[in-house]
């Protein structure tokens, strides 16, 4: 075979046995052969599937001049580095883990290249060159997946907890509450909006408590979330009242200038039940020995 073709894709095609076992070893070597989370068998066979896309593809995708990696025939590619990722991503590796894991894969191709065109630098720079690019082109759409699914999983987290934190508990008979807890910011107030007037409609509640006793301070924002969801289960049909609002955020409130129009509001939770069972007609009474 002359010097002047051979190259990067001839190599990953002829040399694709060599290639994965000296990836594999720079991997442990790099520190990123995580067989704590990644069992050796699942990494080399990730590893093989990534380098086979990449052969398959070099055999009609351009990497010189024209090298653009949105291009179709890199596909399998991106296909193949969005399913490690995100299995990567779901047992606990790293960025920088993940970059190495792509990135280790250059010394085998060097190797290879700088042994198989030792007389012809010029050749083997421009080589050398393609494969540099490519690979890191791999490695940055790696991070790029891993970081959109790392930030899937943190959204759809945040969303889990902010349900479990705002619930919506049905006390008696038409009356619900929400007992709240910690900071209340703009999105989990529209939670807890939504979530409270679903609940009015599904269970039919004519009376909607707002419990804020576990909220440590309230702030102009706050109180207009407060305001607005009150209006809200009002024009669904239900009576609203607030409750837990200590003589701290009292003050606060007044220091503010929040104006509550409208608005129920008791000191505890039991005094706000006691207004609910009067607005539905109930009466709690001791039993009688």
């Amino acid at each position: 075979m002359n010097d002047q073709t051979i190259s990067f894709a001839t190599i990953i095609q002829e040399d694709f046995e060599q290639i994965l076992s000296a990836w594999l070893r720079n991997q442990a070597i790099e520190g990123v052969k995580r067989t704590d989370l990644v069992s050796p068998r699942e990494t080399e066979a990730q590893s093989r599937e990534l380098l086979a896309a990449l052969s398959r593809a070099l055999k009609t995708a351009g990497i010189g001049d024209d090298f653009n990696f949105s291009n179709p025939a890199w596909d399998p590619v991106r296909e193949a580095l969005e399913q490690i990722t995100d299995s990567r991503t779901q047992r606990g590796v790293s960025p920088t883990e993940m970059f190495w894991f792509i990135a280790s894969i250059k010394q085998g191709i060097f190797e290879r290249l700088k042994n198989t065109v030792p007389d012809n630098s010029n050749h083997l720079i421009d080589e050398v060159w393609n494969a540099t690019r490519l690979i890191n082109q791999l490695a940055l759409y790696a991070i790029d997946t891993f970081v959109q699914k790392r930030e899937a999983i943190i959204e759809r987290q945040q969303s889990e907890m902010t349900e479990v934190s705002a619930p919506v508990v049905k006390v008696w008979d038409r009356i619900v509450t929400v007992p709240l807890l910690g900071t209340l910011d703009s999105f989990r107030a529209q939670t807890v909006m939504e979530n409270l007037l679903e609940a009015i409609v599904q269970r039919e509640a004519q009376v909607a408590i707002i419990d804020i006793t576990g909220v440590a301070t309230v702030d102009t924002m706050v109180a207009q979330h407060l305001l607005k969801t009150a209006a809200a289960v009002r024009l669904m049909g239900a009576d609203c009242v607030i409750c837990g609002i200590s003589p701290k955020i009292a003050q606060t409130i007044v220091h503010l200038g929040v104006d509550l129009p409208n608005v129920t509001t008791r000191a505890d939770l039991q005094s706000g039940l006691a207004y609910a069972y009067e607005r539905i007609g109930l009466r709690v009474v001791a039993m009688k020995d």
